[in-house]
């Protein structure tokens, strides 16, 4: 199922049990972050406050917070079927016959069909507000999240903007530290797409780049704002994909940018070379603050929303959070692509207590000797994955979306000096265990079974296992044993 807005899926979680509506009065300072900070840890339902302290806007979050919730957003009932999605669109072959000609040219098609539709009209519309007009932010309930906080954060925020010179469209997704009615920090760290492109504002030319935020969509355009797509990959295009369904959007009222025509709230603007602002101290996704620095003043011209709107937020800090749930998806989905490029990986894992890039998992089906360390490079060189501070390769055989097999193996398996290797290079900007800013060290482990070629002289062990024959045995009479099953 394919929801067309915000509603149709807070309808659907509220008909399934999975929504829980808080008619009482909250504070949008800390109270709200504690509540739900109890609720998430519980793979609790999602929340929908009413009534929140300083404004008339609702406050919806949590909405991602458990598995069979985020494969409802998702319109799936599993992982699995979802990665049969993405692995059949990725399974392109020269056509080898007529046949295999029009099917290839039916899934180009599909995909055509799939691309965002500009609309003249559109919900998130009904009511604009220009700068000057009277209250933009301040209507907004806005959370400040944990007590060292420099101040409140938007913190679901799809951010749009064009690259300057190839127009190709970004969307991200980037706190926003809320300074007053009418500017906020604007959060996106160097090696993010929406950085580059103000970066590619001529030096010295005072331009504006413009920037629309969007607040509150239907659960995958959402979602697949929070992807760390490719440049030149487009969000948009992507949740159609996932939908099925393309979506529509619709053209800003004072800035020449699209936004989706079902958006609940929507921020109009710019950033502008040299209008910059102390951003942050900020609670964070690492469980930790990332500390206060510089970044671009985002000024709103207009803000558009429905006439009932409803606002969308989520909290970050220590695993698990909501983060870790939309983190597992996007694991699963760009497992695929990942293998498109690297075949001999079997599994990826991002155990949620790494903190998306302190801890990647690997199995590979191991053919030659070393190949767990050009594998580790290899990951080191795409994309955002640059950013994996250790990284840990096994054999194919081993589970490990199973931490404790994961460690069992890993600590059976190495000798140190052997299979530990070191690298240097970018690390996340939140690091904040790096000696500098923006660079450090990376580790990678081979807890591969190793041969003689890479220096073994011993044989190698066999697992300590059953035989067959007596687990079926066992199996079959347990219940003579009169243990309890």
């Amino acid at each position: 199922m394919a929801y067309q807005n915000l509603r149709e899926f807070l309808n659907d979680l509220k008909s399934a049990g999975e929504l829980c509506e808080v008619e009482t009065e909250v504070d949008p300072s800390l109270e709200i972050t504690e509540i739900t900070d109890r609720v998430v840890k519980k793979a609790g339902p999602a929340l929908l406050f009413k009534k929140v302290r300083g404004s008339d806007i609702p406050l919806a979050i949590n909405l991602y917070g458990s598995f069979p919730r985020l494969h409802r957003a998702m319109g799936v009932s599993s992982d699995e079927q979802m990665v049969a999605r993405i692995r059949e669109f990725m399974d392109v072959k020269p056509p080898a016959d007529f046949a295999q000609k029009i099917q290839m040219v039916l899934k180009l098609k599909s995909l055509h069909d799939l691309l965002p539709k500009r609309v003249h009209a559109a919900p998130c519309q009904e009511v604009v507000i220009r700068r000057g007009e009277g209250p933009m932010l301040d209507k907004l309930p806005v959370l400040k999240c944990w007590p060292g906080d420099g101040g409140k954060f938007i913190t679901f925020p799809m951010v749009i903007t064009k690259d300057p010179v190839t127009g190709m469209r970004n969307v991200g997704m980037y706190r926003m530290h809320v300074y007053d009615n009418e500017t906020t920090g604007m959060h996106w760290q160097i090696h993010k797409d929406g950085a580059a492109h103000f970066r590619a504002l001529p030096a010295g030319s005072k331009q504006r780049l413009e920037v629309a935020v969007v607040i509150g969509a239907d659960p995958v355009t959402m979602f697949s704002a929070a992807c760390p797509l490719p440049p030149g990959l487009d969000e948009w295009v992507l949740a159609g994909f996932l939908r099925r369904k393309p979506v529509n959007v619709v053209r800003c009222k004072t800035i020449d940018l699209e936004v989706p025509a079902e958006a609940e709230i929507v921020l109009e603007g710019y950033v502008e070379e040299g209008a910059m602002r102390m951003e942050g101290p900020f609670g964070d996704h690492t469980g930790f603050y990332s500390g206060a620095k510089e970044f671009p003043v985002f000024h709103l011209t207009a803000m558009t929303h429905r006439r009932d709107p409803v606002y969308v937020a989520t909290i970050v800090g220590r695993p698990p959070m909501e983060d870790c749930y939309i983190g597992k998806m996007i694991e699963r989905i760009f497992l695929p692509v990942i293998k498109k490029q690297l075949p001999e990986i079997a599994d990826i894992h991002l155990p949620w207590e790494g903190c998306f890039h302190n801890l990647l998992i690997v199995s590979i089906r191991k053919s030659y000797p070393e190949q767990a360390k050009k594998v580790m490079h290899a990951i080191w060189g795409l994309g955002q994955m640059m950013f994996s501070k250790c990284i840990i390769v096994l054999d194919e055989d081993v589970n490990i979306q199973d931490v404790r097999e994961v460690v069992w193996r890993t600590f059976g398996k190495i000798d140190p000096k052997r299979d530990i290797v070191f690298a240097e290079g970018p690390v996340d900007e939140l690091d904040h265990s790096a000696s500098y800013e923006l660079f450090g060290s990376k580790m990678g482990i081979d807890a591969t079974r190793k041969s003689e070629a890479e220096g073994m002289k011993r044989p190698w062990p066999q697992d300590v296992v059953m035989t067959p024959d007596i687990v079926r045995k066992v199996t079959e009479r347990w219940r003579e044993y009169g243990l309890p099953s």
